[in-house]
């Protein structure tokens, strides 16, 4: 099985290395680019073919792996991920209404749901429930999966923070896969890491093979994502037993994808309180907060990919020192806001003057690196490949 995962990962990160170049020739002799605007941090017109990179990285990865192990439960995966693939990238070349891209997001869901037999209906001791009943579990699982998938569309807005956290969160989801035997999931997320790997390069240090992975990757991998949210939450998960009973899942899962969901949930409450729609884009996402912060990209992109990870270690500490499934989660919530909620308006309401802005100031600025020394040799590096 080792051997499979590492040839799901290898043969990923290779197909996506030998496709990205033409993808980004293809992208600008067709006019696919992402323009800049008044919203958008780029100054100039990128391609936004880095999806499709992606994706085949995924399939040839499962691909080379399945040659050694059965990888045939992943089809109706891949099938989903085709569909928010294309929906995607219709998005990217002509542009989609969020009410038609949402009603698609959530019949997609129901399919899956109904085809897979897969769903949220074990919350595994989390308040003693173990059990969730079918009508229950169906509409939650449906709210969860489409909620996942757009607060990973949404933290697309510096370059690495989408790629950088997939990477995270398919890392550490992979982990205990591989711990509970899922061999499965783990080969999907040994893929997802290789395939993204080469495209977090080009899309950080790049600059003429710089492309942007746009809604057709965050799309695919929002599915990705919530694949493996269901299967840790389902009544079938091997965590628990090979792991520890004490281990809560659903804290887990909250505190793997706390950044994405929290800064969505916050972002999407202040439109509807100002009588916007919670969909109309705005420079009020976390990553705005960094660059506002005079922070890099890559400094923005680290920050929050760091946060992330802090929340997840928070977790698992607790649960390490002995804490209940309950207190794991309201640590995780409690972290969750701080991070997000709270750094974001605590920035926004404090004074220029005050120690802790000009602190943060500080470490902005120190993370302006880019074109210069180590950083620019990365970029010439990069561009070759």
């Amino acid at each position: 099985m080792n051997t499979s995962v590492l040839l799901a990962f290898v043969a990923s990160l290779i197909a996506t290395l030998a496709v990205h170049p033409y993808l980004v020739k293809i992208a600008l002799a067709k006019n696919i680019v992402d323009n800049p605007d008044a919203r958008k941090l780029q100054k100039r017109p990128i391609p936004v073919l880095g999806g499709a990179a992606i994706f085949l990285g995924i399939i040839i990865g499962i691909g080379v792996s399945g040659l050694h192990v059965d990888c045939s439960s992943l089809m109706i995966i891949i099938a989903a991920m085709v569909v928010m693939l294309y929906i995607g990238m219709i998005d990217d070349i002509l542009g989609l209404s969020p009410s038609l891209r949402f009603v698609i997001e959530t019949l997609l869901v129901c399919l899956l749901i109904s085809y897979s037999g897969l769903s949220i209906n074990s919350f595994h001791g989390l308040w003693s429930i173990y059990s969730i009943p079918l009508f229950v579990a169906f509409p939650l699982t449906v709210i969860a999966t489409v909620g996942i998938i757009n607060s990973i569309n949404l933290i697309d807005g510096v370059d690495g923070l989408s790629s950088g956290y997939c990477m995270l969160a398919c890392s550490v989801f992979g982990y205990y896969f591989g711990l509970s035997g899922q061999h499965d999931m783990l080969i999907l997320a040994s893929a997802s890491v290789g395939s993204m790997l080469p495209f977090f390069l080009h899309n950080v240090f790049g600059q003429s093979s710089k492309m942007f992975i746009g809604d057709g990757g965050t799309l695919t991998m929002g599915i990705v994502l919530s694949t493996f949210v269901v299967h840790t939450l389902s009544n079938t998960s091997h965590i628990p037993v090979n792991i520890d009973p004490a281990f809560g899942l659903v804290p887990f899962t909250l505190a793997v994808l706390s950044i994405p969901v929290f800064d969505t949930l916050r972002v999407m409450l202040a439109r509807i309180m100002r009588g916007t729609s919670p969909f109309h884009p705005d420079k009020t996402h976390l990553h705005h907060l960094f660059i506002e912060l005079r922070f890099s990209h890559a400094g923005a992109a680290v920050s929050i990919i760091s946060l992330n990870a802090l929340v997840i270690a928070a977790q698992i500490l607790t649960w390490r020192l002995g804490g209940s499934i309950n207190l794991q989660l309201y640590v995780v919530i409690a972290m969750s806001i701080l991070c997000t909620i709270g750094l974001y308006f605590g920035m926004h309401h404090i004074s220029e003057d005050n120690i802790l802005k000009r602190i943060m100031y500080r470490i902005g600025l120190a993370t302006r690196f880019e074109r210069k020394g180590i950083f620019l040799m990365l970029q010439h590096l990069v561009d070759k490949l």
